[in-house]
């Protein structure tokens, strides 16, 4: 049987490269919550920006993100919720809700890879490297780290772009995907999102996409100050 090359039209495009957002949908009405809002809505701004610039540059975005226990629920469903039910992460939510052209996954645990559609999609897509950001950073972004480095995929983990309730241990995440993982943390202002070609009139496949680190300030995996990243 010939192999299906866009998943039935749902994986139409083509990147080397994807925007991996992880738990931003969040309602945060839990135990530890107001902190991680105060941590999180900075790091939030952060992906926001971050988000646009792979916009533009036809980078796919795929959203992974728990059910938050509602198993008879969809992300839309969770989306909405998230907006309209005056929940702690509604600022979160308004500043990162999801545009049409965006994928998502569903994850039951912490990991983004664990019993999800993720790993199709992503060989669908043809995506070599991932740039992940979300919350928490000690938490389902590490996981989801870890998963994606034992199948091999390049991780650029924008320090700038997570969050934990605790600050330090935001931090120590950082360090361990940074040392153990052999992630590329830096700011993710020096993270630059490229087109390889353009896109004809008409065309529906995107462009190919890749990416390019600026170097000019240090060396990829350098010792960081994780908490002076901030472009809040």
């Amino acid at each position: 049987m010939k192999k299906n090359g866009d998943l039935h039209g749902n994986a139409p495009d083509k990147s080397e490269v994807v925007l991996l957002l992880i738990d931003v949908i969040n309602d945060l009405e839990f135990e530890g919550g107001e902190e991680l809002l105060r941590n999180a809505l900075p790091a939030a701004k952060n992906i926001a920006h971050l988000k646009e610039r792979a916009r533009q540059a036809e980078v796919p975005v795929i959203y992974a993100n728990d059910n938050f226990g509602r198993w008879r629920s969809d992300f839309n469903k969770i989306v909405q919720h998230c907006l309209r039910d005056q929940v702690r992460g509604q600022p979160i939510a308004e500043l990162l809700k999801p545009e049409e052209e965006d994928y998502f996954v569903l994850k039951p645990k912490h990991s983004g890879f664990f019993s999800t559609t993720l790993d199709l999609l992503l060989e669908y897509l043809g995506a070599h490297t991932l740039v992940i950001a979300g919350i928490a950073g000690n938490n389902c972004v590490l996981f989801t780290a870890n998963d994606a480095y034992m199948r091999d995929y390049k991780l650029i983990i924008p320090a700038d772009c997570s969050a934990s309730i605790n600050q330090t241990d935001n931090d120590n995440a950082l360090q361990q995907m940074q040392d153990v993982l052999k992630a590329d943390i830096r700011p993710s202002v020096e993270v630059e999102f490229t087109s390889r070609f353009g896109k004809a009139k008409g065309q529906t496949q995107a462009a190919r996409s890749s990416i390019r680190l600026n170097t000019t300030r240090r060396s990829p995996r350098s010792k960081t100050d994780f908490r002076k990243t901030s472009t809040a």
